[in-house]
């Protein structure tokens, strides 16, 4: 009986569902907008309790192969459907920090494209091109905040960005995550 409550989730009071079951789509709304998720298994909706639960019933032929995925899968499942809750119901952010003497971030635009201008103590600038679908803003001069609706489009930008400047792990200089901390190794014994 336990482990059928580990794929059942309580749908929100401010979200929306409509589910198709000939092409097990899924179909979330919230009031940041909608998010479409497709299903290899079966989903059982009670409008009463306002749940959803993942089955163990696959929606194509069961191969050999297929039927020892299908935990692995639910659990998947179930971590997407929480993801796409919170996606449509509040903005997601990633904050950075740029640590070192001189590191600098500045905002630009040029010719109807938005630019990041990174001064990370290289013989040259770094110019990031931000995308549409992603808000930038600069809070401090050594401060980033990444505002979007999908979680995966800012991990993915923000782990790009912390690529310019890798944190080096003797004084600690770098990009950083806001909550991020480095142990700093120790440096030569003389």
């Amino acid at each position: 009986m336990n482990k059928v409550k580990n794929y059942i989730i309580k749908i929100p009071n401010n979200i929306k569902i409509l589910y198709q079951k000939q092409n097990n789509l899924l179909v979330i709304e919230g009031k940041l907008g909608k998010r479409i998720l497709e299903f290899k298994t079966k989903l059982i909706i009670n409008k009463i309790f306002k749940t959803i639960e993942i089955t163990n019933i696959v929606s194509f032929s069961k191969a050999n192969n297929e039927k020892k995925r299908i935990k692995a899968y639910r659990k998947t499942s179930l971590a997407l459907l929480k993801q796409s809750f919170l996606e449509v119901s509040i903005i997601l952010f990633k904050k950075l920090k740029l640590v070192g003497i001189g590191y600098k971030v500045i905002f630009e635009k040029i010719i109807n494209q938005k630019f990041l201008v990174f001064k990370l103590g290289y013989s040259h600038n770094i110019y990031f091109k931000i995308p549409n679908y992603i808000k930038i803003i600069c809070i401090k001069s050594d401060t980033i905040l990444i505002l979007g609706q999908s979680y995966a489009n800012i991990t993915q930008l923000a782990s790009v960005i912390k690529s310019f400047k890798l944190p080096e792990p003797y004084k600690g200089k770098g990009i950083l995550y806001d909550n991020e901390k480095i142990i700093l190794k120790e440096g030569k014994k003389i």
